[in-house]
């Protein structure tokens, strides 16, 4: 690929001719134009055309001593320390006021402060691509490119001005490493740092050092004395290699200790710290090659951090993983337990969802005796709510199951498994296989538990309130008003369902969150301490009442609030003008049973399209929350699963081959093989 430099060349030795002239940056920025491919994913064409520029710089004499010139000059003519020191890494503000602030420069942008040369590489990288082309540039591109450069020993003065600015921007760093590392969050997550010296004090003290010494080495370069001060960054390197191993024991005592949004932010700005500390100063102490690719990195970590420096996605994306790695990890443990292998498990589910199913009952029931009283909407919304979350507390302390609850736990355990990446790909897709097996079978007893018992039950319940009561427990229009609300084709009870499901996925999500924050904030033992509930109760009983909250904070919370979404959607879509509500597989087959046998003539059609709406209703609550929390959950983790297609083959193999284990619990626990032929044998 031929792309003429010639005219800009000339440019720059223009420049370096009248000293006096301030720097045209417009040089840059048409050299950067030139070489800035169509396709920025296209390895192909970055290659072409960053070897166009290297060999316009090999077959032009002089281009590559009048680019060096010209480069340093341009760069120190604008201040450097802070672009090196803070673009790409967090404000020390907090998260919530770096969210405002990003949310306000969104509607009244931030000024430029064009003495920082953080406003060249703006100008220069303006595109939002730049940042993946960059990335997409060979190691050798980059080390050929800046050998050319680095040649000779020219521009002396242009470069130590540009490294003394490094220098400040090492010492910013450090120093706020330094800060960081004995802030109160960090120390209740790590406390044993407080036994010892810690190492973001002493990584401050060896840069201390190593700056000085920089410093003589300088002096005596100028004076030519004949006295060498060896540059070492070594032990400074080593002190920051053992700060982040301190982050990373933070990061996974996590799971152990919980974690806040501001231990999040905290522990993500020592990172980018630490890791910007160790390029600078690998550019200042390495030679050739390791300097070269630290370089390289430093200039794709500003072009990157230009494009997100304003971008609330990236900021929620840097923050939000550890959190929500620790709410899919509790609900993953949680959901472990919805996944049954044998039949003794199987039976166990079918009673524990048996037992939701008359709770799902006498709910329904009461919801419907509730939309009898004259109130203002709100009341009414209030009602409703308390019914669900009792209703649903209730269930689940008496260890009972609502069947969609379900999917928001299995699919962050899937996640879960997905990640471990066991044995080869073939193994894992193998493993995941048989847990999908297993969490179908599951769900299916699940919904069956709950519809077989809720559906006589609130049978018996419409039977008993007309003897009792001598009145029907729906009026006719009412209960044809039930019944067409289940109706797929005329209603919308399948986007109603979709809310449902929507709702049961934050239902899981609030659920791990508040498991987490029960750990983070030491729930159970503060609850042993409080000293008015110890007269209340007695130290003994406390403890238990402690010990259950601190282990089902998250369950009673998810559940309460699920409630509260459950009942307040239809007064908010009211409120709002919006054709919102919600429609759950349980209380829809409740109100089936209800309405047929309070409407005044039921045909065959009728029973069947209601019964089909009562079907089509559960599939949606189950695939909805099921795949936004994989989604999620996969994401938290940072995992790539890109084995879908061969995996659903797998599982459709498994049925169309032994279909009765998606509904009974085969002999042995299920195992899927495939081969290297991708042949499908199955073991019972």
């Amino acid at each position: 690929m031929h792309i003429n430099f010639h005219d800009l060349f000339t440019k720059m030795q223009e420049q370096l001719e009248h000293p006096q002239v301030i720097p045209d940056p417009t040089i840059l920025i048409e050299l950067v134009k030139r070489i800035r491919p169509v396709d920025s994913r296209n390895s192909n064409e970055i290659q072409q055309k960053i070897q166009a520029l290297i060999q316009a710089l090999l077959l032009t004499p002089t281009a590559a001593y009048h680019f060096q010139g010209y480069v340093l000059k341009l760069m120190n003519h604008y201040k450097q320390a802070t672009l090196y020191a803070d673009s790409g890494i967090l404000s020390l503000d907090g998260f919530w006021n770096q969210l405002g602030q990003r949310l306000g420069a969104h509607f009244l942008p931030l000024l430029n402060d064009h003495t920082e040369l953080k406003d060249l590489v703006g100008r220069v990288f303006f595109d939002k691509t730049d940042k993946y082309w960059l990335e997409n540039i060979a190691n050798e591109d980059w080390s050929q490119l800046f050998a050319l450069l680095h040649q000779g020993q020219n521009f002396q003065q242009a470069k130590f001005g540009i490294k003394q600015e490094m220098v400040k921007a090492i010492t910013v760093l450090s120093y706020r490493i330094s800060g960081i590392g004995l802030y109160p969050e960090f120390i209740n997550a790590q406390p044993e740092v407080t036994e010892y010296e810690s190492p973001f004090l002493v990584q401050n003290r060896e840069i201390v050092e190593f700056i000085e010494n920089y410093k003589k080495s300088h002096q005596d370069d100028l004076k030519n004395t004949t006295t060498t001060h060896i540059l070492d960054a070594d032990q400074a390197l080593v002190m920051i290699e053992q700060c982040r191993e301190l982050v990373l024991k933070t990061r996974r005592a996590v799971k152990r200790i919980g974690v806040s949004l501001s231990l999040t932010y905290l522990l993500s700005l020592l990172e980018q710290c630490l890791d910007r500390i160790e390029l600078l100063l690998n550019i200042l102490v390495e030679e050739n090659e390791l300097r070269y690719q630290a370089m390289a990195e430093l200039l794709t970590d500003l072009v990157s951090a230009h494009s997100s420096e304003n971008s609330v996605r990236a900021l929620l994306s840097a923050n939000s993983e550890l959190i929500a790695l620790q709410v899919t990890e509790n609900a993953s443990k949680t959901g472990e337990h919805y996944v049954s292998t044998d039949k003794q498990g199987f039976f166990g589910m079918y009673k524990a969802a048996a037992g939701a199913g008359v709770i799902i009952a006498i709910m329904a029931s009461l919801k419907i005796l509730a939309a009898r009283l004259v109130l203002a909407p709100l009341m009414h919304a209030f009602i409703y709510s308390m019914n669900y979350s009792l209703g649903f507390m209730l269930i689940h302390v008496l260890h009972f199951t609502v069947a969609t609850k379900q999917p928001a736990m299995t699919a962050a355990a899937l996640a879960a498994t997905v990640q471990h990446r066991k044995g080869s790909k073939n193994a894992q897709i193998a493993e995941l296989a048989s847990l999908i097996v297993n969490i179908i079978r599951t769900q299916f007893i699940a919904i069956l538990g709950n519809i077989s018992i809720a559906i006589p039950i609130a049978a018996l319940i419409t039977f008993l309130w007309q003897s009792i009561m001598d009145e029907p427990l729906l009026n006719h229009m009412k209960a044809d008003a039930l019944l067409h609300s289940l109706n797929p084709f005329t209603s919308l009870a399948v986007p109603h369902a979709a809310i449902a499901g929507v709702c049961l996925f934050l239902s899981g999500l609030i659920a791990g969150y508040f498991d987490n924050m029960a750990v983070y904030r030491k729930i159970g033992p503060r609850l042993k301490a409080h000293a008015r509930l110890k007269l209340l109760m007695g130290q003994e009983r406390l403890n238990k009442f402690a010990n259950y909250i601190e282990r089902n904070l998250g369950a009673l919370a998810g559940n309460f609030l699920f409630g509260i979404m459950l009942g307040s959607m239809g007064t908010l879509g009211f409120i709002l003008g919006l054709p919102l509500d919600i429609r759950h597989i349980a209380f829809a087959s409740a109100n089936f049973i209800q309405g047929l046998m309070c409407t005044n003539s039921p045909d065959i059609g009728l029973i069947i399209i209601s019964f089909l709406g009562v079907l089509l209703i559960g599939l949606t609550n189950l695939f909805v929350s099921f795949s936004l929390t994989v989604i999620v959950a996969l994401r938290a983790r940072q995992v790539r699963f890109e084995q879908w297609k061969p995996l659903a083959k797998l599982v459709m193999t498994h049925f169309f081959t032994r279909p009765l284990d998606f509904f009974w619990p085969p002999k042995q626990p299920v195992e899927i093989e495939e081969n290297e032929h991708t042949q499908q044998k199955m073991r019972h």
